[in-house]
């Protein structure tokens, strides 16, 4: 069985994370209070200076630049100078103008660990790359080859980065995504599964879930989808309850319908008083409360035993859950009698036993979700 990522979903995961704008200085590291006195400016540069930078935290930058310019008017000193500059590239920064503040930086000698990040910003990304061979900012070497269409190159920066940590995650998923703009889609795979293992938060489960959910599948597919994310704390909107709830209803786990509302009253994510979910708890219970009455019959039968185990599922009745899809596995729909029993030996808490079922699901409409949940027992020992 093997666990294929959509495109869509790649790239959701595999986004850039936002270059930090370190070395870049503000206020306090331009040393700004008491700038006169302390810096030996006169009152002529440092009371400018003083308002550039209040008005530029105000968020008031055209202010800003006119204090800066009044300031730069009346340097006379080399200190002044540089004082000034300092002041208007933090400026220049607060009001998203890396270029510019670049360019301030640049008239002082400032040190390319103040540039790369800048150029990088201002999508100057050949100078992003020299000032940060200089500077050991790898990551901004990297990203700067991804953003130039160079996805073979940065792969290479973040291998090289993930050999000295290799359980860094930001690493892990900035490789991810140089992989897949490669097209290698082994490598990006086995990069995404190392990703999980170090990482295995709702925050990242819910980004390599969220797009597959909206993805064409089988109505078990969902199901077994769904039934993921609740396992791995993902399940935090009232829309998926609910579209959790239905589905399961039409595919004979009444009680895992019912089971999630409630579930998801208790802890505020849907309202319990709302029609919807209390047309959805209501109709769970009934059909629950018919299965069971069935259950212990059916379970006996191949031909019967998925509604079984289903009903035995939607009871939190783990151990004749697993039985009853062991059964069924010999019938007309082994596939997902296999998902299922998996996803009960996860919830009765044998996970080593999940893995091995989940890896039993052939190839087919729920091979996929199989190797996601197969992917999420790794990280639990």
């Amino acid at each position: 069985m093997k666990l294929v990522i959509r495109p869509a979903l790649a790239l959701s995961i595999a986004a850039a994370a936002a270059l930090p704008m370190a070395g870049v200085p503000g206020a306090a590291a331009i040393g700004l209070a008491g700038v006169a006195s302390a810096q030996a400016l006169s009152a002529a540069v440092g009371k400018p200076l003083q308002q550039a930078s209040a008005a530029a935290r105000a968020g008031n930058i055209s202010a800003a630049q006119n204090h800066v310019n009044t300031a730069r008017a009346a340097a006379k000193t080399s200190a002044e100078r540089t004082k000034v500059a300092q002041m208007a590239a933090y400026v220049y920064t607060r009001g998203g103008q890396y270029a510019q503040a670049a360019t301030e930086l640049e008239r002082i000698g400032a040190p390319a660990s103040q540039l790369a990040p800048l150029y990088y910003q201002a999508r100057q990304y050949d100078k992003a790359i020299a000032a940060a061979r200089k500077s050991g900012q790898t990551t901004i070497i990297a990203q700067s080859y991804l953003m130039q269409g160079k996805a073979a190159d940065a792969a290479k920066i973040y291998e090289q980065m993930l050999a000295k940590q290799p359980n860094n995650p930001t690493v892990l998923q900035n490789l991810a995504g140089a992989q897949f703009k490669m097209g290698d889609k082994k490598a990006y795979l086995a990069t995404i599964q190392k990703l999980i293992r170090v990482d295995p938060t709702p925050n990242r489960w819910r980004a390599l879930l969220i797009d597959m959910k909206s993805s064409p599948m089988s109505r078990d597919a969902k199901l077994g989808l769904y039934h993921l994310m609740r396992e791995t704390g993902t399940l935090t909107n009232a829309n998926d309850v609910q579209e959790f709830a239905k589905v399961a209803i039409v595919a004979g786990q009444p009680g895992v319908a019912s089971d999630v509302v409630k579930a998801a009253g208790a802890s505020n994510v849907v309202s319990l008083t709302d029609a919807m979910t209390a047309r959805l708890v209501d109709a769970g219970d009934k059909r629950q409360s018919a299965a069971m009455a069935q259950a212990a019959a059916q379970a006996k039968s191949p031909a019967t035993a998925l509604a079984a185990g289903n009903a035995y599922l939607g009871a939190g009745l783990y151990p004749q859950a697993i039985a009853a899809f062991t059964t069924a596995q010999k019938g007309s729909n082994p596939a997902e009698a296999a998902l299922f029993k998996g996803i009960a030996q996860v919830r009765g808490g044998n996970v080593a036993a999940a893995r091995a079922t989940f890896g039993t699901v052939p190839q087919g409409p729920l091979s996929e979700v199989a190797g996601l949940w197969q992917l999420y027992t790794t990280t639990k020992g």
